[in-house]
This record gives C-alpha cells, structure tokens and sequence, in this order.
C-alpha cells in the first residue's frame, strides 16, 4: 500500500478483511482507527481518520433541532427504526445501548471511495452485492450509510444518515439529518430533516430543515423557519406523503401539510391541515387559502402514484434487515381515513358557520365553492378505495414514514420494548416486518375510477391548452392512462 501512495498515522490500527485486496488502494492517507472491508476500491482519498474516541453512539436531534437527540446512527437503521426512536423514546434507548462505541471508521464490503476529500467516524455500509459509493471532494464525518447510498461532487455530510439508493450530490449539505430509501437530494441543504423514501429536492436555494418529508419534491428557493423568530430553532412541522413546495414557497413552523397537498407562498399562520388531503394551499404571509381535495385530480398527481414504484432502484434481494418497508397502494388506509375526516371537517364548518362565502379553519380561508367542491373530492377518494368495506374495521391508521399500518399494532410493539420482551433491534425489525397493510384494491371497473380518470384528462388537456405541450405528448398521456401501472400490478400480486 505504500508502494501505491498510501501513508497511515500508525499501520497497526488499520484493520482488514482476510480477502482485503490491497491492489485496489492507491493513494489513500489514514489516520486513527480504520477498518476495511473486501473487495473495497479506495482512491485518492485525503483523509479516511477514526479519531478513536470513545464517545458513545451518535444521537441526533431531528424535527426540534434544539432538541436532546431523538435518532441514533446506527447500522441497518430504517425509516421505521427512525420513527419509532422519535416517537418511543424507549427505542431511542434500546438503539443507544447497543450502539454505544465509536471513534472508529468502517468501510464496508464493496464500497467505492475516489477523489473524497475526508471521511471521518463514519460507517460505509455497502456489500459486493450492493456497494456504496463515495465520490470526489465529499466531505463526511460522524455518519452511516446504507447498502447502495451514493454521496459525490462535494456533498458534506455533517453527522446524518444515508439511507438505500440514497443520492447527495452536487455540493448537497446536511447536517443532523435522515435521508431514507431513494430520496435524491442535489445543490441544496438540509438541518434536523427527517426525509422519509422519495424525498426529492434539486436547487441550490432550497433549505428542508426541522420537518418531516417523504414522496416530497421541494421546488427551488423552498425553505421552512424553525425557531419562529422567538425560542429558538425548537418549532418543527410535517408535510405528509405526497406533498410539494412551489418555487419560493417558505412555511412558518410548526405546522402540518396534508398528504399529496400543493403549497404555494408564505404560509404563516401554523396551521394543522392533516384531516385537509389533496388540497392547494396559497399563502401571502397575512393569509392563507386551503382548496381542499382540489390536487386529486390533477396530471401531476396521477403522475406520481404511478412513478414511484418503478423508480425503487434497491434490489429485489435486498436483505430484510436494514430495508425501508414502503406502502405504494393508492388509495390507502390512512388516505381513506384522512378523507374521510376532511369531509367530516368541512360539513361542521358549513353546519356551524352558516351560508357564508368565506370559511376560516386553522386561522387559513376556505371559500364556499371551495368547500362543496372538497367534500365532493373527498367522496370520490372513499369511493374509490370502497371505504364502505375497507373502513369498517374502526382502526386508526398511520403513515410510519413510508410503511401504512394500524396505531395499535405499533403501540404494541413499543410497550413490548418498554417492558423488555423486545430487547434488539434486530427483534424490533422483524417485529415491524410482521405488520400488514390493510389492502385497499382500486377497481378499474367502477363510476368512481372512470369520474376520477376524465377529472385527469381534463387537466392535461387544460395544460395542452397553455402552449407548452404538444398535441402528440397529449394524445400520449391520454392513450397510455391505464391503470396496469406497478401501483396496481402490486395489488393484483398480493404485495
């Protein structure tokens, strides 16, 4: 290795695989406690350092970034692990006690490593099978990466989680923060985010901090205000899954986004909006209007339920333990619940403020057309997943950022980790693998399906009308709006 432009600090801390091959380090300086997997390819690495300190596992705070630390960065850790140690702090616990040395540096199986300026107390999860890749002038320090992540061109990633198919890139910066299975983040930043699968963010002005995120697309110059301009960065809020940020868009914390919801200005007002699915919310700093439903039937919706599935980029054979569990069904339990309070919402706004032509719910504006046309959307969404069927269980629902499971089921668990009947994490993972989704079928056959598919036509058609699509790429769309996407395929499968 010397031979080939590597120095060590002192060769005797540096620890490799029985089938390390040497050949493939070129280059590369190491300081401290190091240890290398096989099969690894290291290049032109700066610094690869493990300081050797004995500090205990690495306790983030997520969402309340003036918190105590919520999340720990461990090995194998998932969106579920990570929404359990937020919510339980008895898994935080359990997480902490079995994570509880450091100062060393871990490169796993596989993993690729060229051009990166310093990586330090990291651990490189990767395998031959799916290797993790770290490229030119990254910069990593007390952080974890799944099998597959993908950290390149100068992203600096300050004591965060890297999650499977993860990609940072293009000067990205985070700091406290969790990226989970195929979130895509470039040129931005991110401070005590929570991001759950799909999250997505491409800008350089766009700032996610103190939220939780997933199916998200942040547009540029997105940012949130977590300290509220008082006690500090201590405020947090959630946009559910689903939902976007226009361009320029800024919302006050705390506050709550209903799934697949458009928001749109400045949003200021804190409002709870999560019994308000599919809606558009336009803010200009002195009020804030709430379309609710509105979203459901627009191309850009549609475009989404169906793209996800096909754009998991993790292995079919992944191993079970360390791999986000993900629910694509649309709809689905928790949508048919939230639908099904939104309606509730609103008929008790029209019943107890009268026939007026401006609603106010959560200190936001809702019209009057507005108001019967959201109950009509919301309608439509518990007829198409046949909530009269699905719904009649009473169970309440959660999205456990990317996986829909009953509250109860997950209370369960936790009180079995409280009580010590789950003492690993690697029980608690295959305790949460065991739960199911309620299935929600979507019948292709029904009046609902067939009202909600012209309400998508006519929205691209009124796009094709703006000038900017062709009246081939229309005819296309329109052709092609078959539900044989992997959303339903999946349903039909059983998965």
């Amino acid at each position: 290795m010397e031979r080939q432009g590597c120095r060590a600090e002192n060769w005797e801390r540096i620890m490799v695989a029985e089938e390390f091959a040497a050949t493939s380090v070129h280059n590369v300086r190491f300081y401290g406690d190091v240890e290398i997997g096989r099969n690894c390819r290291l290049t032109d690495v700066k610094i690869i350092r493990g300081s050797g300190k004995q500090n205990g596992a690495v306790k983030i705070s997520v969402l309340n970034e003036g918190g105590d630390g919520n999340v720990v960065l461990c090995p194998n850790l998932t969106a579920q692990l990570a929404w359990m140690m937020i919510h339980f702090p008895s898994v935080c616990r359990l997480a902490e006690k079995e994570n509880d040395d450091g100062g060393r540096c871990i490169i796993g199986d596989g993993a690729v490593i060229e051009g990166a300026t310093k990586i330090s107390d990291c651990i490189i999860q990767s395998s031959e099978e799916i290797p993790t890749y770290i490229g030119p002038d990254v910069i990593m320090e007390k952080s974890v990466t799944a099998c597959g992540a993908e950290v390149t061109d100068g992203a600096k990633v300050y004591e965060s989680f890297v999650g499977e198919a993860v990609h940072l890139g293009k000067g990205f910066s985070s700091e406290a923060s969790c990226f989970f299975a195929n979130s895509y983040m470039d040129n931005g930043e991110a401070c005590a985010a929570l991001c759950g699968p799909f999250s997505c963010s491409h800008h350089k002005s766009t700032l996610l901090i103190g939220g939780e995120f997933s199916f998200y697309n942040a547009g540029s110059n997105t940012n949130q205000s977590n300290h509220a301009y008082k006690m500090g960065p201590i405020h947090w809020g959630t946009l559910q899954r689903g939902a976007k940020t226009a361009s320029g868009c800024h919302i006050l914390w705390p506050a709550t986004i209903g799934a697949f919801s458009m928001v749109m200005g400045k949003v200021t007002q804190h409002p709870d909006l999560g019994k308000l699915p599919f809606s558009y919310i336009f803010g200009d700093t002195v009020k804030t209007y709430v379309y609710p439903g509105t979203n459901l039937k627009t191309v850009g919706t549609w475009r989404d339920i169906n793209k996800w599935p096909t754009r998991d980029r993790r292995p079919a054979t992944r191993p079970t333990d360390g791999s986000d569990i993900i629910t694509y069904d649309f709809p689905n339990p928790y949508l048919l619940q939230v639908a099904r309070e939104g309606k509730q919402v609103l008929e008790t706004l029209r019943k107890e403020q009268g026939d007026v032509e401006e609603y106010t719910y959560q200190n936001c504006a809702i019209k009057r057309t507005a108001l019967e046309k959201g109950i009509r959307y919301y309608d439509l969404i518990l007829a198409l997943g046949h909530a009269e069927v699905t719904m009649c269980d009473d169970k309440r629902y959660i999205d456990m950022l990317g996986f829909i499971v009953d509250e109860e089921s997950v209370n369960t668990l936790a009180a079995k980790v409280e009580d010590g009947k789950i003492s690993t994490l690697k029980d608690l993972q295959r305790g949460i693998a065991t739960l199911r989704t309620l299935r929600t079928p979507l019948s292709t056959g029904s009046e609902a399906y067939k009202q909600w598919v012209e309400m998508i036509k006519k929205d691209a058609r009124k796009e094709f009308n703006m000038g900017d699509v062709s009246e081939e790429q229309l005819t296309d769309f329109i052709k092609n709006m078959k539900w044989t996407t992997a959303v339903h395929l999946l349903h039909q499968q059983g998965h």
